[in-house]
């Protein structure tokens, strides 16, 4: 009954990390990168799963037996421990969906010191504090959520009902990432997740003069393969303007 209990409030604790992983991600992509409403990640629906992995391994984390004898050591060196989990759990999560299926959902090319674009020093220190905010101020209220839900265990079937969801879900998913691994093989390329949604987004509302769907971004009078033909042709004219831009430079 135990094993139960903890595979359920795990399973809790990733429903919860990745619909707020989800919201945290639309906001950020409004406000700091796509600057437009951007549905993110590889699923349609308001959940991200590394977010889910993180919250179940930060709270993990949390609970670690380290015992220096110096008080104020214990804290930090979970925190630290918080931090290089969620900077592993990023690349792996990245490495997975470069390699496997040629999908680039993030991009950090452009930030120092980074490892292949999907992890860099900026970002692993965000998590950090990340992990210190959940370790200070966020951790009761979990605990106080994961304590509600073991007492009110009926609520579990909410759990069944969002994974029966998320697996039709992802396999509508791989079955489209299927297609465009297909064309990024064919084209020698690794296709960036949000800029495809962007370009879909503009080519829906600027030439078909219609609303983008924000649930259901890849939703179009055009083929998944026209869209990414267009991705493809504007990939490569944004590579020769700064080829020629840095050729003027120099």
């Amino acid at each position: 009954m135990r094993v139960y209990t903890a595979v359920l409030v795990a399973a809790f604790l990733f429903i919860t990390g990745s619909m707020l992983g989800w919201v945290t991600e639309v906001f950020f992509r409004r406000i700091f990168t796509a600057k437009k409403w951007i549905n993110p990640g590889f699923l349609t629906g308001p959940y991200l799963p590394i977010y889910g992995f993180g919250v179940v391994g930060l709270f993990a984390a949390s609970y670690l037996p380290v015992n220096t004898g110096i008080k104020w050591l214990d804290p930090i060196l979970i925190i630290l421990i918080m931090g290089v989990f969620m900077t592993l759990i990023e690349y792996l999560g990245g490495l997975v969906f470069i390699k496997g299926m040629k999908i680039k959902l993030w991009d950090y090319s452009d930030r120092w010191g980074n490892i292949q674009g999907i992890i860099c020093p900026l970002f692993s220190f965000l998590w950090t504090l990340v992990g210190a905010v959940f370790y200070f101020v966020i951790r009761p209220y979990v605990l106080g959520a994961v304590i509600w839900f073991v007492e009110y265990i009926e609520f579990s079937f909410i759990v069944g009902l969002f994974l029966g969801v998320f697996l039709v879900d992802l396999g509508h998913s791989l079955n489209l990432s299927a297609k465009i691994r297909k064309f990024a093989g064919e084209h020698g390329i690794v296709v960036s997740f949000e800029k495809l949604k962007e370009s879909i987004k503009d080519k829906i509302e600027k030439a078909d003069k219609k609303r983008a769907s924000f649930v259901f971004p890849f939703k179009s009078s055009h083929s998944i393969s026209e869209h990414l033909e267009s991705y493809a042709s504007e990939k490569e004219q944004n590579a020769a303007k700064k080829d020629g831009g840095e050729g003027k430079t120099a």
